[in-house]
């Protein structure tokens, strides 16, 4: 049986992942409310229900709120945080004054967010750290001697990244110690820039879709583990009715819907288990915080183990919308 790299490096053998983003009332100033707290704790015990034991967070997710009230439900179930692995990222910056939106990999900005992401969560420690988005002005020493900082001082035990290209990848990992063990890149049924990069080698319809060449392979050959934001695709294909779809959308979630069926499963089990399918062994961040959709995404794992070549193809090729070449 094939190990997730985060197996192998004996840090999480949690299949999915659950992403936090839509916790804490909402992208507002408004304080957190008790019902937050309960919402929260239901979306916690619905994850936990079907196996999820790794939570991905931000310390801009709801403006801090995301964590906060996170934090609140392990105020209350101190027991849980040596249960779970606990992932946050940093490094975008909102507007302040008259400055822009930003971003910022400095020693003094990395330390003092996740110092704060510690105090949101009410924990000692972070699991794994990523770099939320990359930052042109990165200096790749001075992360290099943060990340040492944070390590030493038992506040993030691995770090990762999120939406970096392979040169970006290789560059901090030749000043940085530790490993890079995760890299957090937006992946679905519906955007398939990641496959289409490698299908459409030495073709020139390959030039218009971004995606860096290589990330993939660079992260298997590096036990890399690749996470998919947005693996559901904001569930087009489970539920979420789309304006002005093409006929290669409307093919693509009537094969899923009989796939579904025909299987007696969800439909997000069907688009999540297409996505883990992938001999990457790819993680899902499972975005959503409403319960009866976490539970529908149980059946992920079997569906991926379950689904053949042939049933993989058929989808990848009606969402593409044309023959492979």
């Amino acid at each position: 049986m094939k190990v997730m790299p985060l197996q192998k490096r004996k840090i999480s053998n949690s299949r999915l992942v659950f992403g936090c983003m839509g916790l804490g009332g909402g992208w507002n100033q408004n304080g957190i409310t008790e019902e937050d707290i309960i919402h929260a704790e239901k979306a916690i015990d619905a994850a936990l229900s079907i196996g999820i034991t790794m939570f991905d967070h931000a310390d801009i997710y709801t403006f801090g709120k995301a964590e906060q009230v996170f934090g609140e439900v392990l105020k209350r179930r101190p027991q849980l945080r040596e249960q779970i692995v606990l992932q946050s990222k940093c490094g975008i910056r909102f507007p302040e004054g008259e400055l822009p939106n930003r971003y910022d990999f400095s020693t003094e900005h990395i330390i003092n967010s996740v110092d704060e992401i510690l105090a949101r969560l009410g924990v000692e420690y972070l699991d794994i750290l990523l770099l939320h988005r990359p930052d042109p002005l990165i200096e790749p020493d001075e992360v290099a001697d943060t990340f040492e900082i944070l390590e030493k001082s038992g506040k993030v035990r691995n770090f990762g990244v999120s939406n970096m290209n392979v040169a970006q990848m290789k560059l901090l990992q030749s000043y940085c110690s530790s490993p890079i063990v995760v890299n957090q890149l937006e992946m679905n049924l519906h955007k398939l820039d990641w496959l289409e990069q490698g299908v459409l080698v030495n073709q020139s319809s390959g030039t218009q879709y971004n995606f860096s060449d290589g990330i993939i392979e660079h992260c298997r050959l590096e036990n890399i583990q690749i996470q998919a934001w947005g693996p559901l695709a904001k569930g087009i294909y489970s539920g979420k009715e789309v304006e002005n779809a093409t006929e290669s959308y409307l093919q693509t979630k009537q094969l899923v819907k009989e796939m579904a069926e025909n299987k007696e499963t969800t439909m997000e089990a069907i688009v999540l288990g297409w996505l883990m399918r992938h001999p990457a062994l790819i993680q899902p961040v499972i975005g959503s915080a409403n319960e009866t959709r976490i539970k529908n995404c149980e059946d992920a794992t079997r569906q991926s183990q379950l689904m053949t070549r042939d049933e993989w193809y058929s989808l990848y090729v009606a969402s593409r919308g044309k023959l492979m070449p």
